[in-house]
């Protein structure tokens, strides 16, 4: 029996039954735990060898009648698909940057049986496991959520892989000439690594060019003629 069919089995048994006698049209929860999967395995970032970081929070945009209608079970709903999301990941061998948190949310603008995830790979995040009880994450090193420093403004790193450039589709815009389109990338893991990405001038720490560098606190990155400052918490 696969991992779907026991969780619908699972989620059958908790709430008596009360999903098998849904309309075909409406949105069923093993689409749902389908679509987390789906969304694991389509954002897997593979930030070292034997490391593959994926989403640990899931936001479930559901239309007002599913959500009407699923919101009555709601803690239990995504108690489950949470434990569905650890037990996936251990089965694939990927791991999390903090606590599984899955929520149900509305949307009006979506159709009876439609529904779309929203997800990305947030430290510091409460996991609920399978019992209830919400824990604290395990956090990065550091007492607080990793930032990087430009100009006195902070910007929390709270992706697996966040992506410094001049681009519009990178995390951090940097309006700087000498900086490449894709210019590098930090990767949160057990460490804050800085990996430079093939960049036209280079990524420099503390003065020294690099190729890849695990980040210390108060550590000095230099893109172009900007400057940022790591902090780790």
């Amino acid at each position: 029996m696969g991992l779907l069919d026991r969780f619908e089995q699972r989620l059958d048994r908790m709430v008596n039954g009360a999903f098998a006698r849904a309309f075909k049209a409406e949105v069923q929860p093993v689409e749902i735990a389908a679509a987390l999967q789906r969304e694991m395995d389509d954002r897997a970032a593979v930030v070292s060898r034997g490391r593959t970081v994926v989403p640990n929070v899931f936001n479930v945009e559901l239309s007002p009648h599913d959500h009407e209608r699923l919101s009555v079970y709601s803690s239990t709903l995504t108690e489950e698909l949470a434990g569905m999301v650890r037990e996936y990941a251990e089965e694939q061998r990927y791991t999390f940057v903090g606590g599984i948190e899955v929520v149900l949310g509305r949307d009006d603008s979506l159709e009876t049986g439609l529904f779309r995830v929203l997800s990305e790979a947030r430290a510091g995040v409460a996991s609920t496991p399978q019992g209830g009880v919400r824990v604290p994450a395990a956090a990065p090193e550091g007492t607080g959520q990793p930032r990087l420093v430009v100009d006195g403004t902070a910007h929390p790193l709270t992706r697996a892989v966040s992506r410094i450039g001049r681009g519009t589709d990178v995390d951090l815009r940097v309006d700087d000439p000498g900086v490449s389109r894709h210019h590098a990338e930090i990767l949160l893991g057990r460490e804050v690594v800085l990996r430079d990405l093939g960049s036209t001038n280079g990524t420099y720490v503390d003065g020294v060019q690099v190729g890849e560098v695990a980040l210390h606190d108060g550590a000095v990155i230099q893109v172009g003629g900007t400057r940022l400052t790591f902090k780790a918490g």
